[in-house]
């Protein structure tokens, strides 16, 4: 099976970089990789210049001018750019366990979207993480981790979940299935049947809102929060905006409570607008 991973990131290359040393060592080698680029400096297009050299991973540039938060725009300007069914999303500072994509790849269903998870790391843990530590995967392992600053918690059983215990654990766990841009997957066809993500929507929630509209749609959630591993390096978030947020609440509520399932902000504006795909850093 042969996904598409979308990789969204903004001017943070060092962590960039860990991230696609994660995607170097998979076990599924069926992909390819698009990066969402939310208007990064010329040091992230030289960073994915050489890592393509480095790796042997198939990866495109999809960019597009800094003018504040506008994930959702460059999420929807990368779907454009899938050249297979099944589209995985993370983020530029998610780490994957070598697992990762082998795991979207088999429990992907028709009529179904997978909802993953993470494990946030404190800042000392994420910059301890080298180029062999991820290859080797023993960052992954709690014994390396606890001695590079990570914490005791019963949370850790996301990382050390067996395919057994995961599979009993998703059966018990009270949380419910959102989409989370993290760590979520969906089939093409359903993500343009509601139009991809709400361009309306900057930080705080934006991957719920779509999670719901597919939801809507008669997409059916499936957990995969204890089986595709993924770990979350730390970092500041200075475009967190509190009213943003609060705004964005009110906009998902409306989607769940109308039962919307296609928004009118998505996919389609970037078709009408005659500059949709440009992969190239310009």
């Amino acid at each position: 099976m042969r996904l598409s991973v979308i990789i969204s990131t903004y001017n943070s290359p060092r962590w960039l970089e860990k991230v696609l040393w994660g995607y170097s060592c998979q076990t599924h080698r069926d992909f390819e990789i698009i990066i969402a680029d939310d208007g990064s400096t010329a040091e992230t297009k030289a960073l994915i210049d050489r890592m393509r050299g480095e790796t042997g991973l198939t990866i495109k540039h999809v960019w597009q001018r800094d003018d504040g938060f506008r994930k959702c725009r460059i999420l929807n300007k990368a779907i454009l750019h899938v050249e297979s069914e099944y589209v995985v999303f993370t983020d530029g500072d998610c780490i994957p366990r070598r697992d990762f994509l082998a795991v979207h790849a088999e429990e992907a269903r028709p009529d179904h979207f997978l909802a993953g998870s993470y494990r946030r790391l404190p800042l000392i843990t994420s910059e301890a993480i080298s180029k062999e530590d991820i290859l080797s995967g023993r960052c992954f392992r709690l014994d390396w981790l606890h001695a590079h600053g990570f914490p005791r918690s019963y949370k850790n059983l996301k990382l050390t979940a067996s395919r057994t215990q995961a599979r009993l654990l998703h059966k018990l766990t009270p949380a419910r299935p959102n989409f989370k841009g993290g760590n979520s997957s969906a089939w093409l066809k359903d993500i343009m049947r509601v139009n991809g993500f709400d361009m309306r929507m900057a930080y705080g929630g934006e991957d719920r809102e779509f999670g719901a509209r597919l939801v809507n749609a008669g997409i059916k959630p499936r957990h995969v929060r204890y089986n595709a591993i993924v770990i979350h390096l730390d970092h500041a978030r200075g475009y967190v905006d509190p009213a943003q947020v609060e705004a964005n609440k009110t906009l998902r509520e409306a989607t769940e409570k109308f039962r919307t399932k296609r928004t009118e902000y998505g996919i389609n504006l970037l078709l009408n607008d005659g500059k949709n795909i440009q992969p190239a850093f310009e």
